[in-house]
């Protein structure tokens, strides 16, 4: 018995070795699911092929073509950070949100209120539109690419900010407590594939924001009047002001 725990005693781990895998499982679910959708899963499966072409190399004894491989992947990591730097602060992001390190922050029913007011009335007019709520992961970059304000919310006043030919209509308005910290802010595109073709650059710029932060972001459609809101890289169209109201109180779980 003891030879035989001294020869296969890896196939017995012990429990702390159960609690490295278990983590390293999570760990590669969860960026599977980060990648998954975007450019950079397609890069994952082309590196990976190289990975087995170098394998064949190394077994039939290639040398040129190990050799170049072996540069490759010498140089390849410093490439990868730059090329996968969006889907690596999206990751980041993203784990900051995990309710784990974070509590679920509510906004105040005035405030919903009031958002909600603007946007059902922003969606009557035809009037686009796209407002950044602020949650666990702060916005103050995306502030200081507009017009700071400071103002307490209300519908009139991001009714007014979203008037045509106004200097503040084509960025967006970010909510940030019970204020309005800036207005006209430019937020990120999309770096995923967005399949359709109707969506607007509101729309895209609601999704990237998304996909870097936690944020709720609330967007009407100048075309449509449709009401949308994009949340975790997701984006859910036809909310009503009822609906949205609610999810911005915290009453009802935002998709994703």
């Amino acid at each position: 018995m003891s030879g035989w725990t001294g020869r296969f005693g890896f196939l017995t781990p012990g429990w702390t070795d159960l609690l490295e895998i278990a983590i390293v499982a999570v760990l590669c679910y969860r960026i599977l699911v980060l990648l998954a959708g975007t450019r950079a899963i397609q890069m994952l499966l082309g590196l990976s092929s190289l990975v087995a072409l170098y394998g064949v190399a190394r077994l039939i004894h290639l040398q040129l073509v190990e050799y170049l491989l072996e540069t490759f992947f010498r140089f390849g990591v410093i490439a990868a950070l730059i090329v996968f730097q969006p889907e690596l602060r999206s990751a980041l992001a993203h784990l900051g949100q995990n309710r784990l390190f974070r509590g679920f922050s509510r906004l105040g029913n005035q405030v919903a209120e009031e958002i909600a007011e603007a946007a059902e009335e922003l969606s009557r007019n035809k009037t686009g539109a796209i407002i950044a709520v602020e949650r666990g992961v702060g916005l103050g970059e995306y502030v200081e690419t507009g017009t700071p304000l400071h103002a307490r919310v209300s519908s009139a006043l991001l009714q007014n900010i979203f008037t045509p030919y106004s200097l503040l209509h084509d960025g967006a308005a970010i909510i940030s407590g019970d204020e309005i910290v800036a207005a006209g802010s430019i937020l990120p595109l999309t770096q995923s594939p967005v399949m359709d073709r109707t969506l607007g650059t509101r729309h895209r710029a609601a999704l990237g924001l998304s996909e870097e932060t936690d944020a709720l972001v609330v967007v009407v459609s100048e075309e449509t009047g449709v009401i949308s809101l994009a949340h975790r890289g997701r984006l859910e169209r036809g909310f009503t002001p009822d609906r949205l109201r609610d999810l911005l109180r915290g009453e009802v779980p935002a998709a994703g």
